[in-house]
Protein backbone atom coordinates (compact mmCIF):
# COMPACT_ATOMS: atom_id res chain seq x y z
CA UNK A 1 0.00 0.00 0.00
CA UNK A 2 1.41 3.24 -0.86
CA UNK A 3 1.44 6.71 0.21
CA UNK A 4 1.03 10.11 -1.74
CA UNK A 5 0.67 13.58 0.41
CA UNK A 6 -0.04 16.32 -1.69
CA UNK A 7 0.98 19.94 -0.24
CA UNK A 8 -0.94 22.63 -0.71
CA UNK A 9 0.76 24.94 1.08
CA UNK A 10 2.40 27.99 -0.47
CA UNK A 11 5.15 28.12 2.37
CA UNK A 12 8.12 25.61 2.60
CA UNK A 13 8.24 23.93 6.07
CA UNK A 14 5.42 25.43 7.42
CA UNK A 15 2.78 24.02 10.30
CA UNK A 16 1.06 22.26 7.79
CA UNK A 17 3.97 20.42 6.34
CA UNK A 18 5.04 20.25 10.24
CA UNK A 19 1.51 18.34 11.39
CA UNK A 20 2.21 15.94 8.26
CA UNK A 21 5.38 15.01 9.27
CA UNK A 22 4.30 14.02 12.32
CA UNK A 23 1.60 12.02 10.77
CA UNK A 24 4.15 10.44 8.33
CA UNK A 25 7.10 9.88 10.67
CA UNK A 26 8.58 6.11 9.44
CA UNK A 27 6.37 5.72 6.64
CA UNK A 28 7.49 5.45 3.22
CA UNK A 29 5.33 8.04 1.24
CA UNK A 30 5.88 10.33 -1.80
CA UNK A 31 5.79 14.01 -1.47
CA UNK A 32 4.10 16.21 -4.11
CA UNK A 33 4.66 19.89 -3.16
CA UNK A 34 2.40 21.78 -5.68
CA UNK A 35 4.00 24.76 -5.15
CA UNK A 36 6.76 23.62 -7.21
CA UNK A 37 4.10 23.00 -9.83
CA UNK A 38 2.90 24.33 -12.43
CA UNK A 39 -1.08 23.83 -12.82
CA UNK A 40 -2.97 26.69 -14.52
CA UNK A 41 -6.87 27.23 -13.63
CA UNK A 42 -8.95 25.10 -15.44
CA UNK A 43 -10.77 26.73 -18.75
CA UNK A 44 -14.18 25.15 -18.32
CA UNK A 45 -14.67 22.75 -21.37
CA UNK A 46 -17.21 20.35 -19.55
CA UNK A 47 -19.85 20.64 -22.00
CA UNK A 48 -18.12 21.19 -25.39
CA UNK A 49 -18.00 18.56 -27.92
CA UNK A 50 -14.42 18.31 -28.07
CA UNK A 51 -13.96 18.11 -24.53
CA UNK A 52 -11.12 19.88 -22.67
CA UNK A 53 -8.20 20.99 -24.76
CA UNK A 54 -4.80 19.69 -23.86
CA UNK A 55 -2.60 22.23 -21.50
CA UNK A 56 1.15 22.82 -21.08
CA UNK A 57 1.53 22.82 -17.48
CA UNK A 58 2.39 20.01 -15.00
CA UNK A 59 -1.02 18.89 -13.95
CA UNK A 60 -0.98 15.55 -15.91
CA UNK A 61 1.76 14.13 -14.88
CA UNK A 62 0.58 15.29 -11.28
CA UNK A 63 -2.73 13.28 -11.09
CA UNK A 64 -0.97 9.82 -13.05
CA UNK A 65 1.47 9.89 -10.47
CA UNK A 66 -1.31 10.56 -7.65
CA UNK A 67 -3.29 7.77 -9.39
CA UNK A 68 -0.64 4.96 -8.45
CA UNK A 69 -0.95 5.52 -4.68
CA UNK A 70 -3.86 3.73 -2.78
CA UNK A 71 -3.94 6.51 -0.25
CA UNK A 72 -3.89 10.23 -0.56
CA UNK A 73 -3.16 13.12 1.72
CA UNK A 74 -4.39 16.69 0.92
CA UNK A 75 -2.60 18.94 2.74
CA UNK A 76 -3.25 22.96 3.16
CA UNK A 77 -3.65 25.88 5.46
CA UNK A 78 -6.93 27.22 6.15
CA UNK A 79 -6.99 30.19 3.95
CA UNK A 80 -9.66 31.91 3.99
CA UNK A 81 -11.58 29.47 5.33
CA UNK A 82 -11.14 27.37 2.61
CA UNK A 83 -8.55 25.46 0.94
CA UNK A 84 -5.35 26.95 -0.66
CA UNK A 85 -5.31 27.97 -4.35
CA UNK A 86 -2.75 26.17 -5.80
CA UNK A 87 -4.91 22.56 -4.12
CA UNK A 88 -8.20 24.00 -5.45
CA UNK A 89 -6.42 24.71 -9.05
CA UNK A 90 -5.48 20.99 -8.65
CA UNK A 91 -8.89 19.88 -7.52
CA UNK A 92 -10.54 21.82 -10.36
CA UNK A 93 -8.76 19.79 -13.14
CA UNK A 94 -10.56 17.00 -12.09
CA UNK A 95 -13.30 18.02 -14.09
CA UNK A 96 -10.62 17.39 -17.08
CA UNK A 97 -9.62 14.15 -15.66
CA UNK A 98 -13.11 13.00 -15.47
CA UNK A 99 -13.21 13.07 -19.40
CA UNK A 100 -10.02 11.90 -20.12
CA UNK A 101 -10.26 9.03 -22.36
CA UNK A 102 -7.29 6.71 -21.09
CA UNK A 103 -8.60 6.01 -17.61
CA UNK A 104 -11.80 6.43 -15.51
CA UNK A 105 -11.11 8.52 -12.59
CA UNK A 106 -13.91 7.78 -10.76
CA UNK A 107 -13.54 3.99 -10.66
CA UNK A 108 -9.81 4.40 -9.90
CA UNK A 109 -10.02 6.79 -7.16
CA UNK A 110 -13.02 4.65 -5.40
CA UNK A 111 -9.99 1.96 -4.78
CA UNK A 112 -8.28 4.69 -2.79
CA UNK A 113 -8.49 6.68 0.75
CA UNK A 114 -8.55 10.20 1.58
CA UNK A 115 -6.87 11.97 4.39
CA UNK A 116 -6.90 15.54 5.20
CA UNK A 117 -4.12 17.16 6.94
CA UNK A 118 -4.94 21.24 7.89
CA UNK A 119 -3.57 23.94 9.81
CA UNK A 120 -5.23 27.45 10.76
CA UNK A 121 -4.84 29.90 13.35
CA UNK A 122 -8.28 31.17 14.23
CA UNK A 123 -10.41 28.92 16.46
CA UNK A 124 -9.82 26.20 13.41
CA UNK A 125 -11.29 23.33 15.10
CA UNK A 126 -14.69 25.39 14.43
CA UNK A 127 -13.74 27.65 11.19
CA UNK A 128 -11.97 24.91 9.24
CA UNK A 129 -14.82 22.69 9.14
CA UNK A 130 -16.51 24.10 6.17
CA UNK A 131 -13.13 23.50 4.33
CA UNK A 132 -13.47 19.82 5.64
CA UNK A 133 -16.79 19.30 4.26
CA UNK A 134 -16.02 20.81 1.15
CA UNK A 135 -13.19 18.33 0.83
CA UNK A 136 -15.68 15.63 1.70
CA UNK A 137 -18.19 16.93 -0.69
CA UNK A 138 -15.61 16.86 -3.63
CA UNK A 139 -14.52 12.96 -2.32
CA UNK A 140 -18.35 12.07 -2.46
CA UNK A 141 -18.54 13.20 -6.11
CA UNK A 142 -15.58 11.34 -7.47
CA UNK A 143 -16.09 8.37 -5.00
CA UNK A 144 -13.28 8.75 -3.32
CA UNK A 145 -13.57 7.28 0.29
CA UNK A 146 -12.52 9.79 2.94
CA UNK A 147 -10.97 7.96 6.33
CA UNK A 148 -10.11 11.37 8.65
CA UNK A 149 -8.57 14.56 9.20
CA UNK A 150 -7.34 16.57 11.77
CA UNK A 151 -7.08 19.97 12.12
CA UNK A 152 -4.44 21.57 13.47
CA UNK A 153 -4.00 25.20 15.65
CA UNK A 154 -0.96 27.05 14.66
CA UNK A 155 -0.92 30.42 13.06
CA UNK A 156 2.96 31.42 13.07
CA UNK A 157 6.01 29.63 12.01
CA UNK A 158 7.00 26.74 14.83
CA UNK A 159 3.60 27.27 16.79
CA UNK A 160 2.68 23.71 15.46
CA UNK A 161 4.89 22.78 18.31
CA UNK A 162 2.58 24.10 20.93
CA UNK A 163 -0.81 22.08 19.71
CA UNK A 164 -0.68 18.74 21.89
CA UNK A 165 -4.01 17.98 20.51
CA UNK A 166 -3.03 17.46 17.02
CA UNK A 167 0.34 15.93 18.09
CA UNK A 168 -2.11 13.20 19.56
CA UNK A 169 -4.21 13.22 16.58
CA UNK A 170 -0.93 12.41 14.30
CA UNK A 171 -0.14 9.53 16.38
CA UNK A 172 -3.37 8.32 16.14
CA UNK A 173 -3.10 8.61 12.23
CA UNK A 174 0.85 7.53 11.84
CA UNK A 175 -0.57 4.00 13.66
CA UNK A 176 -3.87 3.94 11.54
CA UNK A 177 -1.12 4.41 8.33
CA UNK A 178 1.85 1.99 9.64
CA UNK A 179 -1.23 -0.83 10.07
CA UNK A 180 -2.02 -0.26 6.12
CA UNK A 181 1.73 -0.44 5.11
Amino acid sequence: MSIAILHGSTREDGNTEELAKLVLEGIPHTEIKLRDKTILPIHDQRHDEGGFDAVDDDYDGIIRQVLEHDVLIFTTPVYWYGISGILKNFIDRWSQSLRAPDYDLKAILAKKKAYVITVGGDNPRIKALPLIQQLKYTFDYVGLPFEGYIIGKASRPGDMKKDSRAAVEAAWLNAELKSLV
